[in-house]
C-alpha cells in the first residue's frame, strides 16, 4: 500500500473511531466549558431512557453517558465539553474509582424526577435562581401554587422546590418597607381572596394548610429543596401550628401573647430553640437568620463544603459535587443559619465556621429528603427587590449555581444500600 493510501486509511479510522468507543465523559473539573448546562445534558439523557453514571469526586463529579452521535451533537450545540472514551478507557475509569485508597464512587442515575417548582404566577418583583437554573440548563419543570397543593397535585411530582416564599402568613415582613407599593398591596389582596376560597379567614391559615401538605410529600418519599426565606418560614409555621404569631398588621387581630412559649420544635425539619421577630417593621422572621447580626465582610464571604465519603455517604456526595470546596457567599431576606438553631439530627454540608452560620443542610423526614440553602442568588450577592435577574451566560461555571443542580439530579439515583 502506498503511503498516501495509508495516510487516507489513518483518517479514515480517525473519523470512525467513535462508533467503536463505548462512552461519552462530560468532565465537571475545571476543563469543563459550561458546568451548569452539563446538568441539562445528564437529564436529557435520562430523558431518553438511558441510564448514566454520576462519577462522584471523579473530576469533579464527572458524568459518563453511553455513545451515540446524538450525545454527542447535543453536547457541542450546548457548548459542553466532553471526551470519547473507549472500553478500555471505561474500565480503566471504574477501577480507579473502585480503589479503596480513594474517595469516589460510581452512582447509576436511571429515572428523571418530575419537577415542580411552588411560585405565584404572574410577574413579581423578584426572581428565583432555581428557575433561572433549570430555564438555563433546560431541564423542564411545571409552576405550582396553592391552589395545586391544595387539590393534592404535589402526588403527581417527585422533586419540589419552594420559591422565595413566607409561609407565616407575614406577607414577606414587607410591610414597613413597602405597604404602599402596588405589588405589595395586590399581593395581599390575592392572598387574602385565595384564603378566602378554601375557607380560611387569614393567609397564615392557608399558607399553613399549603406548609402540611408539603410536609405529608416529603414524609411520603418526595424531595424538596428550598432556598431563602422558604426555609425558615417553612419551619416556624410547623412550629406555629395552633398559635397565631402574627400581628395585626397582617391578619387584623393581635399576635398571641404567649407565641413565644407555644411553638412546638417537635414538628419542624431543621430548626429548633430559635425567637421569634415579632415586630411588623423589622425585615426578619425570627433567630434562625444570621443577615442582621453576621459581621462579615463581602471581600471574606465564603463557606465551605463538607468533604464526605463517596463510598459509604453518597447522598450528602452528591448533594456536593463541585469543582470548587470554597463557595462564594450571598446574602438575601434568610442569608444564612444560625449554628445554634439547627437540630442536631440535621446534616450541615455547607458552613461558615468562623461567623457561626451554616448554608447548606440536609436531612430526611418519613421516607423523603429535604435540602436547605441560604440567601437568594448564589451570584449576585445582594440582590434587591426590583433588580434584573442574573444571565448565567455569564456565569455558566458558578459553583453556587452547581449546588442547585445537584438536588435536581440526585433523586434520579438508584436507591443504594449503606456499605456494612
Amino acid at each position: 500500500m502506498s503511503f498516501a493510501k495509508r495516510v487516507i486509511c489513518f483518517f479514515l479510522f480517525l473519523y470512525t473511531l467513535p462508533v467503536f468507543s463505548a462512552n461519552i465523559l462530560i468532565p465537571m473539573d475545571e476543563v469543563q466549558k459550561n458546568h451548569l448546562k452539563s446538568y441539562g445534558i445528564a437529564f436529557w439523557v435520562l430523558q431518553e431512557n438511558q441510564d448514566i453514571h454520576w462519577l462522584l469526586n471523579y473530576r469533579g463529579g464527572s458524568f459518563l453517558l453511553p455513545f451515540s452521535q446524538d450525545i454527542k451533537s447535543e453536547c457541542q450545540i450546548r457548548g459542553v465539553s466532553f471526551e470519547v472514551l473507549s472500553d478500555a478507557q471505561t474500565t480503566h475509569v471504574f477501577d480507579e474509582i473502585a480503589s479503596p485508597e480513594v474517595n469516589m464512587d460510581a452512582v447509576k442515575l436511571q429515572k428523571p424526577p418530575k419537577m415542580a417548582v411552588y411560585s405565584p404566577q404572574g410577574k413579581k418583583p423578584w426572581d428565583d435562581a432555581v428557575t433561572l437554573a433549570l430555564t438555563y440548563a433546560e431541564i423542564p419543570y411545571d409552576l405550582v401554587y396553592d391552589d395545586e397543593i391544595m387539590k393534592g397535585d404535589l402526588s403527581k411530582y417527585d422533586w419540589l422546590h419552594l420559591h422565595h416564599e413566607d409561609f407565616t402568613g407575614q406577607h414577606g415582613k414587607f410591610y414597613a418597607g413597602y405597604r404602599n407599593v402596588k405589588w405589595y398591596q395586590d399581593e395581599v389582596r390575592e392572598n387574602l381572596e385565595r384564603a378566602n376560597q378554601y375557607g380560611f379567614s387569614k393567609v397564615s391559615e392557608l399558607k399553613l394548610a399549603v406548609d402540611l401538605k408539603i410536609k405529608a410529600f416529603v414524609e411520603a418519599g418526595g424531595f424538596l429543596f428550598a432556598m431563602c426565606s422558604a426555609t425558615d418560614t417553612f419551619d416556624i409555621a410547623l412550629s406555629a401550628e395552633h398559635t397565631d404569631i402574627c400581628s395585626h398588621e397582617f391578619d387584623g387581630d393581635s399576635m398571641d401573647e404567649y407565641a413565644q412559649e407555644k411553638l412546638d420544635f417537635n414538628k419542624t425539619f431543621a430548626f429548633h430553640n430559635y425567637v421569634l421577630e415579632t415586630s411588623p417593621s423589622v425585615y426578619e422572621f425570627s433567630s434562625i437568620d444570621v443577615t442582621h447580626t453576621r459581621k462579615v465582610r463581602q471581600d471574606e464571604d465564603y463557606f465551605t463544603l463538607f468533604d464526605f465519603s463517596a463510598k459509604w455517604d453518597p447522598v450528602p456526595s452528591m448533594l456536593c459535587q463541585n469543582h470548587n470546596n470554597l463557595i462564594k457567599g450571598f446574602m438575601g431576606q434568610t442569608t444564612a443559619f444560625n449554628i445554634d438553631c439547627i437540630k442536631p439530627n440535621v446534616l450541615i454540608m455547607g458552613e461558615n465556621k468562623t461567623a457561626g452560620e451554616a448554608r447548606y443542610i440536609h436531612g430526611t423526614f418519613g421516607k423523603g429528603t429535604w435540602t436547605f440553602f441560604g440567601g437568594h442568588d448564589p451570584e449576585d450577592y445582594q440582590h434587591l427587590v426590583g433588580d434584573p435577574p442574573t444571565d448565567l451566560n455569564l456565569k455558566k461555571n458558578s459553583s453556587g449555581y452547581r449546588l442547585i443542580l445537584n438536588n435536581v439530579l440526585f433523586p434520579a439515583a438508584k436507591k443504594k444500600k449503606r456499605k456494612t
